[in-house]
Parts: C-alpha cells; sequence; structure tokens
C-alpha cells in the first residue's frame, strides 16, 4: 500500500526522485516525502502517498467481511446507547444546543433523543458530544489510542440530513442512505484511524488522538457526500492542515469536560471541511505532510514520517478487533484493574473485611496507563476522576461499582474515597507492556495486590483481557446488548413502548435494511 523508505527522501534536482538503497530500509512502511533543495521551489507536488491511500480506500474498497459488519452493528447501537446516556446530564444539555435558541433547520439532522434538528455541522458536533461523554463507547489501543466510533457523530449526521434532503426533494438532492451504508461507513473510518495509530503515537508529541477522528471522518463523509477521488484527497489535506488539538485537557493540572466534547468538535469540522470542498471546490494541499518545513511531519511530528508497519493495507482489521466497554464508564487502560478490585471486594467480603481493614493496593500495569492514568492528588472534577486509576479502582474497592455517577461529586467527595485512594500506586510491568503492544494478544493487563491492616497480603489478582476484548467477545456480546437496552430504558423510562420499539427494530433482521432517517426517526 504504502512504499518503503528509510527518513526522508532527496531531489538531486526539481525532476528527479532519489530514492534510498533497499538495504538500509527498516521493515516499516510510509510516504515518500518530495524535499526539493530549496523550500521555496514552486512546482507542485502530486499529491503524498497517505492521502491518495485514503481516498482510494474509501472510494474503491469493498466491505465484504461479515465478522466486520456483524461488529459494526454492535458498534453502531452501542454508540447510540451511550449518547442517550449522555443527556442525563445538564452540562450535556447545554453545550449540544443551538447557538441560536429553538432554531429548526428544515430537513435537517435529528439528534437522536432530542427535539433538535440541526444543519450536519453543528449536528455533527452534538451527536459526537453524546456519543463521547461517558467514556462509555468503544476504544482502540495501540501506539496512539482512541475511540473509533467517535466517527459516528459525523457519519451519522450527513447520512440522516441527505437522506432527509433526498426525500424533501424527491431525489433531486442528497441521497438515501440505510443503516447498512453507516455500517460501511464505520468499518471504513474505523480502519483510518486505527490503522495510523497502530505505529505512530500522537500523543508523544502532544496531539490529541481526535486528529485521527477528524482524518477518518472528513475522508468517509467526503465519499458520501458524493466527491470524487481527488477531491477526497483535497478534504483529507486540509484535515491534516487544520489545527490539531493539543492534549492538554486531559493531563493533570489541567484535566477538564473538553475531553468529552473534543471529538464532537473534531468530527463537526470533519464535516464541514467536506462541505467545503463539495460547495466551493477548495484545492487540494498535496504535500501537507511532507512539505519541508511546513509540513504536518516536520511541524507536528518531530520531522518524522508515519509508519504502517503492522498493516500494510487498509481493510476491516480495526473493526474486527475493536474493543467495548462493557461493564464500566472507565478510560480503557483501566478496565482490567475495575474488573481486578470488584474480585477483591468480593473476596474481603467473604472473609469478613471490607476496604477498612486495606493498608495498601499494588496496581501492575502497562506504561500507557502509568502515562495517562496514574494520578495523585487533588481531583477536581469528573474528568479528572475518570482518568485516574486509583480512583477507578478506590469506588468498587468501596461500593462493589463502577457507574458514571460514581465520578460526581456526592460520591468522591466522601472522605473515605480519598483516604483509600491515597493507599494505592501503581508500578510499570514491563511483560505486561510486551503484551499490549503485541498484535495477536493486544492485552490490556493489570493486577491488584491487596494488603490488610494486619499484614494478611490477598493472592495477586490479575486480570490480562477486558470483557470487551476480541478474545471474550462470546462472553461480552449479551452484556453489550443488555447495555444498549438498558441505555434506551433509562432515557425513555417514561415511555417504555418507545424503548421497547427501538430495540427490537435495532435487533431485528432487517435492520440493515432500513433507510437511516426512518431509524433515527425511532429516537
Amino acid at each position: 500500500m504504502f512504499r518503503l523508505v528509510n527518513g526522508r527522501t532527496q531531489r538531486s534536482n526539481l525532476n528527479k526522485l532519489v530514492r534510498p538503497p533497499r538495504t538500509t530500509i527498516p521493515q516499516s512502511l510510509c510516504s515518500y516525502s518530495t524535499k526539493s533543495e530549496s523550500i521555496n521551489a514552486n512546482v507542485r507536488p502530486k499529491p503524498d502517498i497517505v492521502l491518495d491511500e485514503i481516498a482510494t480506500y474509501v472510494h474503491d474498497k469493498k466491505i465484504v467481511s461479515p465478522l466486520a459488519f456483524e461488529t459494526a452493528k454492535l458498534c453502531f447501537l452501542d454508540a447510540l446507547g451511550c449518547g442517550l446516556a449522555s443527556l442525563k446530564y445538564n452540562k450535556v444539555q447545554d453545550i449540544i444546543k443551538p447557538i441560536v435558541p429553538n432554531m429548526i433547520v428544515p430537513n435537517g439532522t435529528k439528534v437522536l433523543g432530542t427535539k433538535y434538528e440541526m444543519d450536519p455541522v453543528k449536528g455533527a458536533f452534538a451527536i459526537g458530544t453524546m456519543i463521547r461523554w461517558l467514556d462509555f463507547n468503544d476504544c482502540w489501543l495501540a501506539k496512539e489510542w482512541g475511540h473509533p466510533s467517535d466517527n459516528l457523530g459525523g457519519i451519522l449526521a450527513v447520512a440522516d440530513y441527505s437522506s432527509r434532503l433526498f426525500k424533501a426533494t424527491d431525489g433531486k438532492e442528497g441521497k438515501r442512505f440505510t443503516v447498512n451504508d453507516i455500517l460501511e461507513g464505520m468499518i471504513k473510518a474505523h480502519e483510518i484511524q486505527g490503522v495510523i495509530a497502530l505505529d505512530n503515537s500522537f500523543n508523544e508529541v502532544g496531539l490529541d488522538h481526535v486528529a485521527l477522528v477528524k482524518i477518518a471522518t472528513t475522508a468517509v463523509v467526503s465519499q458520501m457526500l458524493g466527491l470524487s477521488k481527488d477531491e477526497t484527497i483535497a478534504a483529507v489535506s486540509h484535515a491534516f492542515v487544520d489545527g490539531q488539538s493539543l492534549r492538554t485537557y486531559r493531563h493533570a493540572p489541567n484535566t477538564g469536560s473538553r475531553k468529552s466534547w473534543a471529538a464532537g468538535d473534531a468530527v463537526s469540522k470533519a464535516v464541514n471541511i467536506a462541505y467545503m470542498v463539495k460547495n466551493a471546490g477548495i484545492e487540494t494541499i498535496p504535500s501537507v505532510l511532507t512539505a519541508p518545513k511546513w509540513g504536518f511531519y516536520d511541524v507536528l511530528f518531530k520531522g518524522k514520517p508515519f509508519l504502517f508497519s503492522q498493516r500494510k493495507n487498509f481493510d476491516s482489521y480495526v473493526m474486527e478487533n475493536i474493543l467495548f466497554k462493557i461493564s464500566f464508564p472507565a478510560e480503557f487502560h483501566a478496565q482490567t484493574a475495575v474488573e481486578a478490585a470488584l474480585t477483591a471486594n468480593k473476596r474481603l467480603k467473604d472473609m469478613g473485611k471490607s476496604f477498612k481493614d486495606i493498608k495498601s493496593v499494588r496496581i501492575r500495569t502497562q506504561e500507557p496507563a502509568m502515562r495517562i492514568i496514574d494520578k495523585s492528588g487533588p481531583l477536581y472534577n469528573y474528568a479528572d476522576r475518570d482518568h485516574c486509576i486509583q480512583y477507578m479502582v478506590t469506588i468498587p474497592l468501596i461500593q462493589g461499582r463502577l457507574e458514571a455517577d460514581d465520578y460526581m461529586d456526592a460520591v468522591a467527595l466522601e472522605p473515605e474515597v480519598d483516604s483509600l485512594r491515597s493507599k494505592i500506586y501503581c508500578v510499570k510491568d514491563e511483560q505486561f507492556t510486551k503484551d499490549y503492544y503485541d498484535p495477536n494478544k493486544r492485552a490490556i493487563p493489570n493486577a491488584l495486590l491487596v494488603e490488610l491492616n494486619d499484614g494478611t497480603v490477598l493472592d495477586e489478582i490479575i486480570v490480562e483481557y477486558p470483557i470487551g476484548h476480541r478474545f471474550r467477545r462470546e462472553e461480552g456480546v449479551p452484556l453489550l446488548v443488555e447495555k444498549f437496552q438498558r441505555h434506551l430504558s433509562a432515557h425513555y423510562i417514561n415511555s417504555p413502548e418507545k424503548a421497547h420499539t427501538i430495540f427490537n427494530a435495532s435487533l431485528n433482521p432487517g435492520l440493515a435494511d432500513l433507510p437511516i432517517d426512518e431509524y433515527v426517526d425511532l429516537y
């Protein structure tokens, strides 16, 4: 798919590309640079290979994997359920509401679970924010991590609006999309985001993973809008050149709620870019990645091109191996630690003990968890707490559960919470880290060692794979369906018949053929 290189190539003149000797090529893939003798030489190059390959994939690749479509359906329902569950929080409602009060866009994107009908850009922001708010949708862990179903905010907003426009104009404008079209779009967005993430760490250069959401959504939405392959290349080039989010809001001492709406922001920008190219013919920035000094690699990636050593083409690998958050609304690197903490809670009860008898808790974990969620000191808000592994272990040790409301002040400010949290510490385990990065395992291991005040040390509790992992898919799918049903019932608590209708339609074998606007209308 991508050409092999060793670092950057040089041009001996403006028309000749000199490739490095094959003997120096690493076992990795990246796009060629087109660096010239002068950064001011005004010879317009061909588009960077990464741009071309992304556009070729979304336009020409037919997804045929039954497993990918089956998994995409679960991602689709799970993401929508998470979106509904977020609406119980006033802050979500305030963030997603129209800027102009009571504004309704004719044939607009309908925001599920609300009365809003918005333009697709604002609709993408609203849906994307809802899906991501609780940190409960699917996850992908590699050199870069992220939540590929974030892309659904843009895909669904555009498909719903386009379908309503098509219907209102008797087919003269827009296009009618089915649920199956949405699933294929999700598979491709998952793949673009996830494959780039396999070998390329945005977090190590201080960038947030939502940059990949913007890039993937831009590509998929461009194809949905009927853009040509060249126009899709143009759109993706603008997604790369766009200002990229810093990770500041995900880390101490600045952790805040922006991490819950950053994905909504990313998909709304993606949709806006795609429509600009569609409506105004915005031109391509061909060497947006490789341009010396001014390109993405030099400015934002420390001069290093993207690597593609694990996957040499785009297909459906990421969707087939996606991680689901089934049991806990918790940052994914902590999922197995929370499961271990629940086991420890039960052991303590069986011994006639409780969290009050704990002297210390050691969490043996992987390096990414140490970097992202190992946190001490005050925790100021919900966002601080759901990115602190010590907090996410504390609550199940005390309460025997971990739910979204457990990150709220009503629970967090109880004095025993900080008292126990101060006794919990992390150590990095090299084997856990290797298993985390092993493409054949993709483990997310955590191990808890609990010592009691009387000197008793409980047997270490090790959990390598969370219940949402591919290796536990058979165990996880029924629970994932229950999670979706639970979110429907909680949102439509005053209309149980509506929840029942949506649930039955969602599990109907004919769901894939249902027009997406008709399915959204059920909500």
